[in-house]
Order: structure tokens, then C-alpha cells, then sequence
């Protein structure tokens, strides 16, 4: 008997996803409550909804149905949930958007500007007592630190740093004495308290953790920054991209929040300027990244 490869084990669930997304669905009829998840983007759940939840409220008053809101803790979490019919919206990571894209034929319909662009960077930082000063300090004593991902799902935390050690030339699991794989408030707090000698993140949430009293300055060091990164997506499934009229709707209610900010601050989090329409090609440069590292496969 042939036994699956670890790479096809890690495909099987989008497989199932996908497959799925065959299958009669009902409940997604014209008028019926639409599905939004959201990621994990503040420090809990509780306040992760209550963020969000005014954006939920405007979609549903502008698509005239009921919109509920879901966090979900993870991004590849997130992802899954947009290919298997949990959500039918999705305000998500680049990466997992990519990972929907790719094994389910979730499309993006607009994307979210941060201070008026749509773009973002990846980080690694350490702290100042570190003795690392750039990030070829920290390859050359890989051996004897720590490291820390975010979540596999994520594009900053996971994805764009791995391909840079893989540009390098190096094996990050085999690089370094200890690797983990955890939230990206978890990797400043324990950088931030010595407990990790450096980690990945990405600019707007070490700036948010900041701003906010969670870390601070002088105890996080950037050592690493990206080319710039296409902003979160926000995406539909295959099955409501299949309705233009909708996804016309919705790009319409999201190019209103920026300027309705002004009078209604509290449909975005701070800094956050509103959306711009942008499809599939945007996010070429995450999808190029996912096959230089193995973890997409070419088609």
C-alpha cells in the first residue's frame, strides 16, 4: 500500500475543502446571512470582535442581509474556513488569501489601506541586549538562538521570512537551536522580555503594540524589513464570486468606509484609511513567494 507523503497529508484537508465547495450548499440564497471572518488582528477575541463588528453592521445595511462576524484564531485557520463554506467573507492575511485562492478559488475584491496605502512590510526584530545587529549576525550564530514564526498561515510571521532565510541559503528548523511557531503579540512580548533572542512580525502591529502601551520601543529592535507587501485582502468564496452583482455591492460598501471615517471612526481601527479594489494579480508576489518555497504547488 502506498502511504500518503507528509506533503500530501498537508494538502488532504484543502483537498476536502475544495471538494466541498462542489456540493449543493443551501442557506446561501439571495437575501440569506452572509458569514464574515475576520483574523485574530487584536490582542483577543472579545476585542477582535467588538472591533469589527461595526464593519459587519455597515456590509449588512449596504447588501440589505444579515452579516454575521467570526474571529478566527488562526490565518491558515481563517483560510480554511473561507474554502470549506464557514465563511463567506474573509478580511484576511495576504498568504492565507493566496492559500484560498490557490486550493479553493476564493477571490479577493478589495484590499484595506493602512495610512492611505495598500501595502505593508515584514520584520524580524530582537531586542537591544541581543548583541545582534543585523540579521547576518543572526544566521551567523543561528546555532546557538531562538527564532520564533508566526502561525504557517502567516504571510509576515511565516511565509515571506522563510523564504528569505531559504534566499540565504539556510534551513531555519535546522538553523536555529530552538523554533517555534506562535501569535505575532506573543513574539514581540517575548522578545520585548528576553525570552526569545528574535522573531518575525510585521510593521503595523509592532506599531500598534506600541502605540497602545503593549511593548515597548526600546525593547523591540528591527534588524530586517521586506519589500513592500500587498495589504490584508478582503475576499469572497468561489460560489458568491459567481454573483457579479453582489461582489459589485460589496466593493461599492467597502469604498465607502474611508470617507464615511470622518463621522464613523469606529467601523475601522486606527490607522486603518478604508479599501481600494483590487483583484487576483495584486497578490502575485505572495503567490511567488509560496512557490519558491515549496509551499504551493505549480499548476
Amino acid at each position: 500500500m502506498k502511504h500518503p507523503t507528509r506533503r500530501t497529508l498537508a494538502l488532504l484537508p484543502w483537498a476536502a475543502a475544495a471538494a466541498s465547495l462542489a456540493l449543493p450548499v443551501s442557506g446561501r440564497a439571495q437575501g440569506s446571512e452572509l458569514k464574515l471572518g475576520v483574523g485574530l488582528f487584536q490582542p483577543d477575541r472579545e476585542k477582535n470582535d467588538a472591533t469589527y463588528r461595526p464593519l459587519a453592521q455597515h456590509l449588512s445595511q449596504r447588501l440589505s442581509r444579515p452579516v454575521s462576524l467570526r474571529t478566527v484564531d488562526s490565518w491558515e485557520g481563517l483560510a480554511k474556513s473561507l474554502a470549506n463554506g464557514e465563511t463567506d467573507l474573509a478580511l484576511m492575511g495576504p498568504w492565507g488569501y493566496v492559500l484560498a485562492n490557490h486550493h479553493a478559488g476564493a477571490q479577493v475584491v478589495s484590499t484595506i489601506l493602512y495610512d492611505g496605502k495598500p501595502e505593508y512590510f515584514a520584520i524580524i526584530v530582537t531586542h537591544p541586549d541581543s548583541g545582534l545587529n543585523s540579521v547576518r549576525d543572526l544566521i551567523a550564530d543561528g546555532r546557538k538562538r531562538s527564532f520564533a514564526f508566526g502561525d504557517k498561515g502567516s504571510t509576515s510571521g511565516y511565509l515571506i521570512p522563510l523564504h528569505f532565510f531559504q534566499q540565504q541559503g539556510v534551513d531555519p528548523e535546522k538553523l536555529f537551536a530552538r523554533v517555534l511557531y506562535t501569535r505575532h503579540q506573543a513574539i514581540e512580548t517575548q522578545i520585548a522580555a528576553g525570552q526569545l533572542d528574535a522573531g518575525a512580525d510585521y510593521n503595523r502591529n509592532r506599531n500598534a503594540m506600541i502605540e497602545q502601551g503593549l511593548l515597548k520601543a526600546e525593547r523591540s529592535k528591527i534588524i530586517w524589513t521586506s519589500p513592500p507587501l500587498p495589504n490584508d485582502a478582503f475576499a469572497v468564496s468561489a460560489r458568491l464570486f459567481e454573483d457579479p452583482a453582489l461582489v459589485a455591492r460589496l466593493q461599492a460598501a467597502l469604498a465607502e468606509v474611508g470617507p464615511m471615517l470622518a463621522t464613523r471612526p469606529d467601523l475601522l481601527p486606527a490607522h486603518y484609511t478604508g479599501f481600494v479594489a483590487r483583484d487576483n494579480a495584486f497578490y502575485k508576489p505572495i503567490r511567488d513567494a509560496g512557490l519558491a518555497t515549496g509551499k504551493l504547488e505549480a499548476r
